[in-house]
Parts: C-alpha cells; sequence; structure tokens
C-alpha cells in the first residue's frame, strides 16, 4: 500500500474570529501558518494536531451544509482523549457544550460529541 498515514484534515468556515476563537483561544490548537489568499477571499489556518496538521480555510461566503449530520463529505472529526469527563469539564470551563457521553456500540468506549461555530460535528473518544 502506497498511503502511510493521514498527513492532514481540512475543514471549512465561515467566520474568521469565531473559528480563531475556537480552535485557538478555546481548544488550544498552535498555529503553524496562516495565510490570507486574497484571489480566494480566504484565510487558511494550519494549526499542530500530534502529528497531523488540521487545515481550516475561512470563506465569509463558504456555502453552508446542506444537511446534518449525514450531509456527503466529512461527517465528524473524532478526537481521541484520555478522560473524557476531564475533557468534557475543560470544553464547559470555556462555554462549549457536549451531547451526554455514550457508549460506542462497537468499541464499547465512551464518546460524546459538541460542535463547532459552523456547527460541524467534534467527537471526542476515550
Amino acid at each position: 500500500m502506497f498511503f502511510e498515514q493521514i498527513h492532514h484534515i481540512a475543514i471549512n468556515c465561515s467566520d474568521y474570529d469565531k473559528t480563531k476563537e475556537f480552535y485557538v483561544e478555546k481548544l488550544g490548537f498552535e498555529i503553524i501558518r496562516e495565510n490570507r489568499r486574497e484571489d480566494k477571499n480566504d484565510v487558511k489556518l494550519d494549526l499542530k494536531l500530534g502529528n497531523y496538521e488540521l487545515e481550516i480555510f475561512i470563506s465569509p461566503v463558504a456555502p453552508k451544509r446542506p444537511s446534518y449530520p449525514e450531509a456527503l463529505g466529512l461527517r465528524h472529526l473524532a478526537f481521541k482523549v484520555e478522560q473524557i469527563e476531564e475533557v468534557i469539564a475543560f470544553l464547559n470551563s470555556k462555554e462549549i457544550q457536549c451531547e451526554a457521553v455514550r457508549t460506542d456500540t462497537f468499541t464499547g468506549e465512551k464518546m460524546t460529541f459538541f460542535f463547532d461555530p459552523d456547527g460541524l460535528p467534534l467527537e471526542l473518544h476515550e
């Protein structure tokens, strides 16, 4: 197989200030690069996610998701965590609400969802 690992995950967002506040200030992702692309009317924000990059394109003219959550494309982004209750408490302290913790039907592991400012489902998975 030629594919070794995921290089990056790309997300489209609509509001620069809300997106940067959410991912950088609240969730604590480190900025690797930030580039304004005038020709495309967007900002490309590259964030460090362990050994990977979270690539965020921010444009006020990006179309909204046509349906939730089963729209074609990225269904959700899941983050592996050690202590889910501790992470939920941290998110709540940043005024980020999580759904109730439930057990993954297939793995038996704890999981929950929260949402970015554009409604993208983000999962915590223990």
